[in-house]
Formats: C-alpha cells, sequence, structure tokens
C-alpha cells in the first residue's frame, strides 16, 4: 500500500540521492569549518597549486537556499534524465560539465582581474552546483523541448533560456553576480556543447545531436535567429571544420567522409524516448495519488 504523499516525492535514482547526500555533506562541512572553503572552493588566485578545486568547488554550496536548490534540483531533473541517458552518462555529464564549467569561471576571473585590476575576483570563493543544474535544463530542452509546463504556461524549450535572461536580470540589482552568473553562463553553453558534437550514443555509435530544434539560436527568439545563426556557423566550423548538415542519415560531413557526428533520426528516438518516459512518470505518479485519495475512504468503510 503507498504511504500518503508518495506521488512527486517518489522515484527519486540511487545516484542522484548519493549525489544529494555529498551536496548536504559538502555544505555541512564547510559551515562547521569555514577554514575548508579556501580548500574546495574555487579561488582563481590558488588554484594553482591547489588545482582539485576545479572539480570539488562544483559540489560545495556555502548557502541554505544554494544547497536546497541544488539537491531539489538535481533530484528532480536527475529523476527525468537518468533513465533517458543511463546512470554512467548521467554521471559523466555531470563531471564534464562540473569541470568545464570551473575551467571556464577561472579563466574569466583571471581575464576581469587583468582587465579591471581588482583583486576581489582573484579571491572571490566561487562555488554550486547551479552550472551543472543550467546544463540540466539544455538536456531537457533537448529530449521535450515542445512538453508544457502546467503552471508556467511555457514550453520546456524555453526554459534554459529564461533563467539566463532572468540571471542577468538580477545580476544588475546584486554586487554578488560574479559569483553566480558566469556558472550559469558557461554551464549552459557547455552543456549544449557536450550535447550537440560530444555525446556518444552507444545504441548508434554516433556522436551529438544535430537536428534543427536544437541548434544554438534556438535559444533565442525568432527575430533573432537571422542574426545568431551566421555567428553559430562561426563557432559551429571553428568545431567540425569545413561541415555540412547532408541530407540523408549520416549527420555531419567533413569534406567527403562522414564524421561521427550525431543522426537526426536518432535525435528524434531519443526525443520520443524523453516523452515516453515522462508521461510514464506522470501517469505513475497519478497513479499513486489516487490510491492515496481513496485509503481514508476504504478506512472509513472499514470503520463502519
Amino acid at each position: 500500500m503507498s504511504s500518503p504523499g508518495g506521488g512527486i516525492f517518489s522515484g527519486f535514482t540511487k545516484l542522484c540521492k548519493g549525489l544529494a547526500v555529498i551536496l548536504v555533506g559538502g555544505h555541512i562541512v564547510v559551515q562547521l569549518l569555514p577554514i575548508s572553503v579556501t580548500y574546495l572552493a574555487l579561488i582563481p588566485a590558488r588554484t594553482i597549486p591547489f588545482g582539485w578545486n576545479l572539480i570539488t568547488a562544483g559540489y560545495i554550496e556555502q548557502s541554505v537556499h544554494g544547497v536546497v536548490i541544488s539537491t531539489l534540483g538535481l533530484l528532480f531533473m536527475g529523476k527525468f534524465l537518468e533513465p533517458v541517458w543511463g546512470s554512467k552518462e548521467f554521471l559523466k555529464f555531470i563531471f564534464i560539465i562540473n569541470f568545464l564549467t570551473s575551467v571556464c569561471v577561472f579563466v574569466t576571473a583571471i581575464a576581469l582581474y587583468y582587465v579591471s585590476m581588482e583583486e576581489k575576483y582573484l579571491y572571490m570563493p566561487l562555488s554550486g552546483f547551479h552550472g551543472v543544474l543550467a546544463g540540466f535544463l539544455v538536456g531537457i530542452k533537448q529530449i521535450v523541448p515542445d512538453q508544457e509546463l502546467n503552471l508556467l504556461k511555457i514550453k520546456v524549450k524555453w526554459l534554459p533560456s529564461l533563467m539566463l535572461l532572468l540571471s542577468i536580470a538580477i545580476s544588475f540589482f546584486t554586487p554578488e553576480s560574479a559569483t553566480y552568473l558566469p556558472t550559469l553562463i558557461f554551464g549552459t553553453y557547455i552543456g549544449w556543447i557536450y550535447l550537440r558534437y560530444l555525446q556518444r550514443k552507444p545504441e548508434s555509435k554516433l556522436r551529438g545531436d544535430p537536428s534543427e530544434d536544437f541548434a544554438f539560436s534556438t535559444f533565442f527568439p525568432e527575430f533573432l535567429r537571422p542574426i545568431v545563426d551566421p555567428l553559430a556557423s562561426i563557432f559551429h566550423r571553428m568545431l567540425c571544420g569545413k561541415s555540412e548538415v547532408s541530407s540523408d542519415s549520416q549527420g555531419y560531413t567533413l569534406g567527403s567522409a562522414p564524421i561521427l557526428g550525431s543522426d537526426p533520426i536518432e535525435a528524434s528516438r531519443r526525443r520520443e524516448r524523453g516523452a515516453r518516459a515522462l508521461e510514464e512518470r506522470l501517469a505513475a505518479e497519478k497513479l499513486v495519488a489516487g490510491r492515496n485519495s481513496e485509503e481514508p475512504h476504504i478506512d472509513a468503510n472499514d470503520r463502519v
């Protein structure tokens, strides 16, 4: 018999629960031992020789609201993404996005210091899981782009864009924007690069997702795409060389040879699997909620 309230807060994977324990544990450590921030968070001036903080910083939340948001985001988005990608790919995605985001934030902080000569960019402790959460939003955009959120009445494909737009707007009114905004921007962009060009599909031995529905310009409104597309094509050529999308199922081509790029058909199948997984989860949660609502009536009849 299902326990009351089991619907939305059930179905979390063991991997996500384990990672959530790491996030909560990291927060407790830095609260009990504040000096540990020096060794675990990303402090650009001390990254050399403390190079490990490029990895550990992503799992350290310094604030209560930060650890709550990161833990809930990991559990709920992981509950959707891990079954679609598989546990190994899900963990690989987290590690790569976290590490590369930290590297980009480190380089940005150093650049800001040389431009402004303000030492705060060298010594501010940067940490948090929000870069990976931004990457998760890109993954959900890829899998179920046209799924509509009932509460917000918007399609899932706009979530990464709205998150960045809101974060940029807030940054104008908060002095600590440098501690989170670069992480969100790089987490989103690196998440897209990985899913667009690098993610390996074991079942097809292909990589990435070349579909038009997942192009970089889809992060922008329609009226901006004629401007964004030519700029995006420059970075596309940097990543893939002189390439074009073939009309058949071979994906990207480099000259006359096909790259292990992506199959548009495979991308479509992946979205179908994601949509099916989402529908099954929603149906299961409705079933649990229905059972929970029936239990009080059954108990009342038994007592009568």
